[in-house]
Parts: C-alpha cells; sequence; structure tokens
C-alpha cells in the first residue's frame, strides 16, 4: 500500500525501438503511416490526452529520434519531455529509460512509470486510468486479457516437425498487453538485481520483476482486444480500418457567451446551406455574430457541382469580409436503386454532387482557410462502414469523404488548417424524407442537434476526425467502453438498421 499524500508523478514511457522487418519495411514500424499518422504519432496522442500522465518520454531506434523529434513539433504534443536512443533489445532500452528517468530525483524520491508498446496505438483512457489508480496499492501492474484460443505446448522432435506436450487450462490463460506499470524504484531494484545474472534476458518488464523480486506481487488490469500490436503486415491494415472506423466524441458545448466570443467576426461559408443541417448551421453562427454566407441553388443559384459557382462564392464572402474561417459542405443527394439499373445521368450526378464537389470546395477553399488557420467540415453517414445494396453510390461516396478528411488533415496540418468529418444517425431532413417519406416521429435525429455538434466541431481544435451524433449512445451502458468499441456498436446499428430498411 503507497502511503497517502499528493499523487506521484506520473511518466509514460513509450518504447519504439523495434524496427519494421516484419513488416516488411526499410523504416521502423512505428513510423508507418496509419489513418494518415504515424503509428507513433496516435500512440504520443493517447498519453497526450490522458489527465493522468504527466509527461513522455519515447526511447526511439537509433538513427531516427530526430524523425521522431519533427513529429512531435509537427502534431503539438506538448507531453513528450524527452526522445532518447533505445538500445539493440527491449531490455537495454527500459534499462535507458530507468536512468533517464532516474536523473534529477532527490534522495528517496519516487514515480511511477507506464512503459507502453510505441506500436499499440489503439490503447484506451480506461486502460490507462486503472494502471494509473492501480499503483496507488501496487508495486507493479500488467495488462492481459483472456485468452479466445486454446494454447498448447509443443516441443519439436527432428525434422519431424512438433508434437503436442501439454494443453494448459485456458481459464488461467492471458494474453499480456502494455501499459505495464510501476513505482520507478522498483523496476529499477528488478534491473539492478537481473543486471548481475549472466544468463538474464527477458521479452519484458513484468518479467523481470517476477523473477528478480518474487516477493512483489505483480497486478493484473483488463487489457481489450482493441489494444492490438502492429507487428505483422496484416496488423498494418487491421489498425488503418480500426481508425477508419473509429468515431470520436462530441466536443463539449459551450455556453451562450462563449459562441458569441468565439463567432463574432468570423466569416462562415456553407455550401447546401438553403435548408436542413446546412440552413441550421448558417442560422445558428448567424445568431452568435458570425458572417455567414448559406448557398444552395434555391437561394442563392449556387450548384457545387459549378467549379465556377464555388469559386465565386468563395471569392465574395472573402472580398467582403477580408477572411474566411470557416467552409462548411452539407450539400447532398440520395439516390435508391439498383447499380445496374440506374441511368447514365443519375450516376453522373451522384459522383459530381456527393465527390467531386467537395473535392472542388476543399481545393479552392485552401487558401482562405489557411490565412485564418481555419477548418473545413465535411459530411459521411453511417453506411460508409460498408457498402449497401441499392446505395452503392451513396455509400461509396460517403466512405470517400472520410478517406478525404483523414489525407486532408494530414496534407493541411503544416498550414494550420484543420478538417474534419460529421457522421450523423439517420436524421429528418428534407433530403431524407424525399427518399423515404414519413417515418415515425422520435425515429430520426433533428437536423438542430446535428446543426450544434457540427458548431461545436468548427470551434474545437481537431482535425482528422470523424465525429458521431446520435439520439443514443449504443454502448451508453457501458461506460468504461472506448472510442473503437463504440465506433463497433455504432457500425452493428448500422448493419441493423440496413436490414429494416433504413439507412442514414
Amino acid at each position: 500500500m503507497q502511503p497517502e499524500g499528493p499523487s506521484p508523478h506520473t511518466t509514460a514511457v513509450v518504447l519504439a525501438g523495434g524496427t519494421g522487418q516484419r513488416v516488411g519495411l526499410s523504416i521502423p514500424k512505428q513510423l508507418i503511416k496509419i489513418a494518415g499518422k504515424a503509428v507513433i504519432e496516435h500512440t504520443l496522442a493517447v498519453f497526450e490526452e490522458s489527465a493522468d500522465i504527466d509527461d513522455v518520454i519515447v526511447l526511439m531506434a537509433p538513427g531516427y529520434a530526430g524523425d521522431v523529434e519533427r513529429l512531435i513539433a509537427k502534431s503539438g504534443l506538448t507531453k513528450v519531455s524527452r526522445v532518447v536512443e533505445g538500445g539493440a533489445t527491449r531490455n537495454e532500452t527500459t534499462r535507458r529509460a530507468i536512468e533517464v528517468l532516474g536523473e534529477g530525483l532527490a534522495e528517496g524520491e519516487d514515480r511511477n512509470v507506464l512503459f507502453h508498446d510505441a506500436v499499440r496505438p489503439l490503447l484506451s483512457q480506461r486502460v490507462i486510468t486503472d494502471c494509473v489508480r492501480a499503483l496507488e496499492r501496487y508495486q507493479a501492474v500488467d495488462v492481459a486479457i483472456p485468452s479466445a484460443d486454446t494454447i498448447i505446448v509443443t516441443r519439436t522432435h527432428g525434422e519431424d516437425g512438433e508434437f503436442i506436450t501439454d494443453v494448459p487450462d485456458r481459464s488461467r490463460l492471458r494474453r499480456g498487453q502494455t501499459p505495464q506499470a510501476f513505482r520507478l524504484s522498483t523496476i529499477r531494484r528488478a534491473y539492478e538485481i537481473a543486471a548481475g545474472d549472466p544468463n538474464f534476458q527477458a521479452t519484458d518488464d513484468c518479467s523481470v520483476v517476477l523473477k528478480y523480486l518474487p516477493d512483489v506481487p505483480i497486478h493484473v488490469v483488463p487489457g481489450d482486444e482493441f489494444n492490438m500490436k502492429v507487428t505483422q503486415p496484416v496488423d498494418v491494415f487491421i489498425a488503418d480500418k480500426m481508425f477508419q472506423l473509429a468515431s470520436t466524441a462530441a466536443p463539449q458545448q459551450s455556453d451562450e457567451a462563449a459562441y458569441r466570443e468565439q463567432l463574432s467576426g468570423r466569416t462562415m461559408v456553407v455550401f447546401g446551406g438553403s435548408y436542413g443541417i446546412g440552413k441550421d448551421i448558417a442560422d445558428l453562427a448567424a445568431r452568435y455574430g458570425a458572417t455567414v454566407y448559406p448557398l444552395g441553388r434555391s437561394t442563392t443559384g449556387t450548384h457545387v457541382e459549378n467549379q465556377g459557382d464555388i469559386a465565386e462564392a468563395l471569392e465574395k464572402a472573402y472580398a467582403e469580409t477580408g477572411r474566411i474561417d470557416y467552409v462548411v459542405n452539407t450539400a447532398g443527394v440520395l439516390r435508391i436503386g439498383k447499380l445496374a439499373e440506374t441511368d447514365d445521368a443519375t450516376i453522373e450526378e451522384a459522383l459530381t454532387v456527393n465527390y467531386l464537389a467537395p473535392v472542388r470546395i476543399a481545393r479552392a477553399a485552401h487558401k482562405y482557410l489557411a490565412e485564418t488557420s481555419g477548418q473545413l467540415l465535411l459530411y459521411t453517414s453511417s453506411s460508409y462502414t460498408r457498402g449497401r445494396a441499392e446505395y452503392s453510390l451513396y455509400s461509396s461516396t460517403k466512405a470517400a469523404m472520410v478517406n478525404l478528411t483523414q489525407a486532408l488533415a494530414d496534407e493541411w496540418a503544416g498550414d494550420g488548417v484543420r478538417v474534419n468529418c460529421v457522421n450523423p444517425e439517420r436524421t429528418a431532413t428534407p433530403m431524407r424524407t424525399k427518399a423515404f417519406g414519413q417515418e415515425p416521429a422520435g425515429s430520426l435525429l433533428s437536423s438542430e442537434a446535428v446543426a450544434r455538434t457540427s458548431l461545436d466541431v468548427l470551434l474545437s481544435a481537431m482535425t482528422g476526425h470523424v465525429i458521431d451524433v446520435r439520439q443514443q449512445d449504443p454502448t451508453a451502458e457501458a461506460s468504461n467502453a472506448g472510442s473503437f468499441e463504440r465506433a463497433l456498436a455504432a457500425a452493428l446499428n448500422a448493419e441493423q438498421a440496413d436490414a429494416a430498411g433504413e439507412v442514414a
């Protein structure tokens, strides 16, 4: 039991000493890009967001520390205090981390340390918090999940291959993950004793404590299936898809005074602003003091299919106000039917309005948003997670909006331009009513609710995110569920809605 008093300083040590050999690359696997960012950027961002972590130290593969320092500077990760070259082995890298952590500590001073694999970018905040809380009582903590597979023990018999020698009881077997958390004094002592063992070798740090400090209990915190390690080529693909499907919780709503303070004097251009979500966003922003240009076919004669109309609208807004802070595109068409029975005109309209128009809007808006460090806001649909029968054009273009968002967020980060994508649940809009007719009251999200969340996203520092807007969180009862669990539940809900003929 740790003594009562102020919470000890907690450092996350991100171990990034591995190479990319197993994924067939010439660069360390932690520098592979997934969902528009290097794997290590995603991992560091998790600790950056944690209220339980005071600072972060990175142990990087020799020769690549400068690459990580540049990524950190670009990403604005303020908690990273040092980037140090790691050793030739995992154990040597941990030793170096312990040395760095001990520098400047007063006699008898201790701290918490969480060692985490850089190539586990899907770590949840819940696991971090559980580890730190466990250190209030225990000196060593591991993270593990039950094994869904039967584990066998084998022995090799020459050229005859492997044979089973034992099948352990699966109910007691766990798959180890990271972080592994310790009091610094504990892990340091374990490695000091291990240094005297000429045969010392270990694949993780808890095993060092287990072998050399057998009287120290190692508490186990439940991990989660999403906390995967990017090691094999298939892991890169799986992690990329998981990031694409992952949704982000909407930012906290501001109060009325904050909305006015942030929007007063700002300029917003809304394509698709003549009705539905676009009109509601425009009305809200104008109410709080922004100069808003709501554009639409029926109101301003603006056709998003026409590149000249897009350029003219942006030029007008800039000429009249001297700035453009936010560009929003809610314009879209929903055409239902089997592709083989769809005529060329309908196909061209769907692709032009739902895909080419956002691309052209983005390209034309970039120079204005770069001046103000502004934001481009796009819209997708729950149907982006998987193509739907009779919605092939709509669902495929909505998937493209997610990819476009993530790509542009990365591409424009150096210009200070943010790009996000809102993913509303089935919403009561004229477009939906035209496609599906009148639906039961209360079964749809209001366009005003989507507009309010959209405004919150525009006023946030977020970039590269897909933000869900739903009537009810499908995982609300699971308070510990992470964003990836929520994303999976949302995807399953979308599948169920699709089966009932309801596609957002």
